[in-house]
This record gives C-alpha cells, structure tokens and sequence, in this order.
C-alpha cells in the first residue's frame, strides 16, 4: 500500500525556498547589528576656565544719573529665559512677548523645524517593510492561433482580474538607513537651534531697539531743550544790537548757532522714525498701522546681578555652538551613509495574489499565486564616483569641525567684548556725568557774566556747545550701559533651557501613516 507523503515532502521547491529565505533572514538580522561609518562623540568643552586675562568683579558707576548703578558679575550664575525682564520695563516686555509671537522670520524658524522633523519621520520609514496593494482589471483578446497564455477553457476573448498584495523590505545590513536617518536627526538639531537662536536674536533686537528708541528721544529732547536756549539767546542778542550793545558779529555768531542746533533735528528725528519702524515689523506689524513706540530712559532699571555662566558651561548654552554640534554629527554621519553606498544591497520580496476571469470567482480556491525573492545588489564600477563621495564627505566632516571650532572662538569672544564694553561703558558714564554737570556749571556762570557785562558773548557760545556736546553724550552712555547688557544675556545663550517649551514638537510623531 502507497503511503502518502507528509506536507513539508510535497513541494520540495518550496521548502527549500522557505529555508533559504530563513537562513538570509537570520544572516542579516546578525549583520543589522553594525554600521559603517564613525560613532560620533561630542567635542569636549575648552579647556580655558576664564574669557578674559583678568574677569572683572563688576563695574561702578554713578549712582544719582540714570543707568549708573554698579553691576556685580555673578560667575556660574544661571539665566532666566525671560531676562528682558530684568529691566523692569512692562512696556518693553510686552513687546518683546508680542514680537515672540508674531515675528513672522521666526514663524518661518518654526516652519524650518517641521520641515526637518517631518524630514527625520520620513527617513524612519526606511526601518520598516513597504506594503503595497493593487488589483489590475484588463480584457484581453489572443489571436485564434494561440498556443499560450490561454485560459483553461480555451477561449480567447476574456477578461482577467488580478488583486494582489506586495511586500519588499531591504535589510539594513550596514547601516546605510540607520546612519541616514542619524544625519536627518542631526540636521533636525541644527535646525532646532538655530530656532533657538532666532528667539534669542529677535528678543535682544527688540531690546536693543527700544533702548536706542528712548536714547535718539532723549537726545531729541536735548537738542530742542538747546534750540529754546539758543532762541532766547537770539533775541537778546538782537535787542541788544538793536541798541548799539552787540556787534553784528555777535549776531551773526548767534544766528549760526541756532541753525547748527537747528540742523540737528532732522537726523535726529529720522533715525527715531527708523528705529520705531524697526519695532514694528519686528512685531510683524507695519509700519503705518503700529502706534509709535515711546521708550524714556529713566523707563529703564539697570540690571545690578548679571550671571556670567563658566566657560565650559557656555558651549553647552550658546544656541549657534549646539547648532555647529549638530551640523558635525550630520557631517559624521553622511561619512557612514558614503560608506555604505559602496557596499552590497540586499532587498527581500513577496508577493500574493489571486488571478480570475471573473470578479466573484478571485477569491476561490485554485485562483491563488505568490511568490518570495532575494536580491544582492553590489556596485562594481561607477567612474570612481562613491570613492569620491565617500572622500568628499570627509572633508565635508573636517570642514564642520573647523567651523565648529570658529563658533566656539567666536562665542568667547562675544562674552569677552561684551564684558570689556561693559567695564568701559561704566568708565564712560560717570566721565560723560562729570562733563556734563562742569559744563552746565560752565554754561550757567557764562550766561550770568555776559548778562553782567563780564564775559564775551563768544564764551556763551563756547559753553553751550561743549553743553550740548556733554549732554548728547551722556545720554548715549546710559544707552550704551543698557544696550551691552542685553548683548551679554545674548551672548551668554539667552537663557533659553530655562523656557518651559524651547523646542515645541512640530508634529504627532506619527510613523505607521504612508
């Protein structure tokens, strides 16, 4: 008696088949388990522990003028994110807030962002198999004098329904998608911080720009304060002519002095329209429709505890440092993506399906087909063109890491200006304070001698120049002072890890979508 064959014996092609296709898949899944190409490792923070040959202590101004409070460095101190803040200005804090949320250049950062992590999910799709499904519906006609392909009932008009269901998936054997996707997460970093710097650039302008709104007003008001002064001024010099008490080079002297002062309004009154313009399209708005910014100095309190993060913390503060950071793990990465083009390919198959004459029979049995496939793929000769990718995308490496190392330079240098401009701006503030108060003194005892008779009208003019000088200048020092500490918050990182949400996630994250 016959005995019939067990399963796994009645279709021996398709049993070996199926070994083979377990044997590849246990190979690559052991091979899955490196990458070509370099690990990347973080650059190690400087080794310097100071940004200036001798860090000052703090600076000393003149505490009975505006903006002449002393300031204390606080080394190790921690930012806040929101350290415009620390002027005690709610105009200026709601205006800053405003250009936070309706700056349409960061709006434009925030897309950037999406873009790059929508970018990244993409990538990750590469880790999965690809599915596809499909069904065909075609009529067909062979010729009479076919042999083949005909169908069983040998007729040779007919319509044919195919629906079937495709899977491919390519082994990541040497890491070409998981150093691919490395690079897209690291663009997306450099993307993130660069975001980061963005807020952080958009609020110190905001500040800086408020600061010169209410300097230029004050220098306005100086300058017309001088221009009533030099009015009086004329007509007494004209009456007295007008009795034979003056010459008329006095008078002329007088004249040229009011249209000096005079003269001055215009670039005044035009850099003050151009900076509260500025405001306005840094609160997205335009320039016609905003309401005029007005900002006063004495609006201002001067921060008195500034924080000075350590040298080793600010690489890991400064948004552009980060952002360079992450621009050299691209470039690492795209070494491991060069590599591993040169290497062989593997791409695993299967299709299934059902092909019938008629829509309602495709489902019946007798109608099925599938098959599984297996293909290496390895380049052999491309004109030298990977070697040379792969040569490029080491330089490319060297080239971040150069850049990387500059924007580290830079960054030191940024904090040590701003603590030197510091320094200085409180030297200058308490010497433009102590000329412009001997030069109202001056201004004052020359006006009541030539009203006495006891001076020349020449040394009035004299002192109100050299006023009017001390006056312009003061003002701009007490800007100076506040204008050069908001740079230093900027160049300290802007405090922006202390934000509750610095990086808001761009999407769901959602990886199972097509």
């Amino acid at each position: 008696m016959l005995r019939s064959r067990p399963p796994a014996f009645r279709n021996p092609p398709l049993r070996l088949a199926r070994h083979q296709a377990s044997l590849l898949l246990i190979a690559t899944t052991l091979l899955g388990g490196c990458a070509v190409g370099p690990d990347f490792k973080p650059p190690a923070a400087p080794a310097t522990t100071r940004y200036l040959a001798r860090t000052p202590a703090g600076t000393t101004g003149r505490s009975d003028v505006a903006e002449g409070a002393t300031q204390h460095f606080d080394e190790g101190g921690s930012i806040p994110a929101d350290w415009w803040t620390l002027f005690h200005s709610a105009p200026l804090d709601a205006l800053v807030r405003r250009a936070l949320a309706n700056n349409h250049d960061l709006k434009a950062a925030q897309a950037a962002l999406t873009v790059a992590h929508e970018t990244t999910l993409a990538g990750r799709g590469s880790y999965f198999s690809a599915v596809s499904a499909g069904v065909s519906a075609s009529r067909e006609q062979d010729p009479p004098g076919a042999l083949a392909p005909v169908p069983s009932s040998n007729a040779y008009l007919y319509n044919l329904f195919t629906p079937q269901v495709s899977v491919s998936y390519v082994p990541d054997v040497f890491g070409l998608n998981r150093r691919t996707v490395e690079s897209l997460s690291a663009q997306e970093e450099a993307t993130r911080y660069q975001l980061v710097a963005a807020r952080i650039s958009l609020s110190a302008n905001v500040v800086n720009t408020a600061v010169q709104v209410a300097s230029l007003q004050a220098q306005l008001d100086a300058t017309q304060d001088l221009l009533k002064l030099n009015r009086q001024m004329l007509e007494i010099v004209q009456r007295q002519f007008d009795k034979g008490y003056a010459s008329r080079l006095d008078l002329a002297a007088q004249q040229s002095q009011l249209a000096q002062v005079t003269a001055t309004l215009a670039p005044l009154r035009l850099q003050l329209a151009q900076q509260q313009h500025a405001l306005a399209v840094l609160t997205g708005q335009f320039p016609g429709d905003a309401d005029a910014a007005h900002f006063t100095l004495d609006g201002f309190a001067l921060p008195t505890e500034l924080p000075l993060s350590l040298p080793s913390q600010l690489v890991a503060q400064r948004p552009d440092v980060l952002q360079a950071q992450a621009n050299l793990h691209a470039a690492s990465a795209a070494i491991g993506v060069a590599e591993a083009a040169r290497l062989p390919q593997i791409e695993l198959s299967a299709t299934a399906g059902s092909t019938a004459l008629a829509i309602n029979q495709v489902f019946h049995a007798g109608t099925g087909f599938w098959n599984v496939g297996a293909a290496i793929t390895a380049p052999l000769f491309q004109g030298g063109a990977l070697r040379h990718q792969e040569r490029a995308a080491r330089a490319a490496y060297v080239e971040a890491a150069e850049q990387y190392r500059s924007t580290v330079l830079v960054a030191f240098q940024n904090v040590a200006d701003t603590l030197v401009a510091l320094q200085q701006d409180a030297d200058g503030l308490k010497s433009a304070a102590n000329a412009a108060d001997a030069a109202k003194v001056t201004l004052d005892l020359s006006q009541r001698q030539w009203k006495d008779g006891y001076a020349d009208y020449l040394a009035v003019l004299n002192a109100e120049q050299a006023y009017q000088q001390a006056r312009m200048t003061l003002v701009q020092a007490q800007a100076a002072r506040l204008a050069d500490t908001a740079a230093l918050f900027q160049a300290l990182g802007g405090g922006w890890w202390h934000a509750e949400t610095h990086t808001p996630p761009p999407s769901d994250g959602n990886t199972h979508d097509q």
